[in-house]
């Protein structure tokens, strides 16, 4: 599955690289693409893996940056 997660206060490519890193590190995650420039975090991810999205939201937050909706 893949899911778009706007966010807000990842300001430079320095966050971005942060964020991607965070969620790489979630395990069932495939792939991440976070782009600064549009407040945006691109997920690839095994929606069978229990408590993914909790996870992966968690790992956004842990870098300094607030998920939106």
């Amino acid at each position: 599955m893949q899911k778009k997660i706007y966010v807000a206060g990842m300001d430079d490519d320095a966050t971005a690289g942060k964020v991607d890193a965070a969620v790489k590190a979630v395990g069932g995650v495939t792939n991440v693409t976070s782009v600064a420039a549009k407040c945006q975090v691109c997920v690839d991810f095994d929606e069978g893996t229990a408590g993914i999205e909790d996870a992966i939201n968690a790992a956004i937050s842990s870098t300094g940056v607030t998920v939106l909706g």
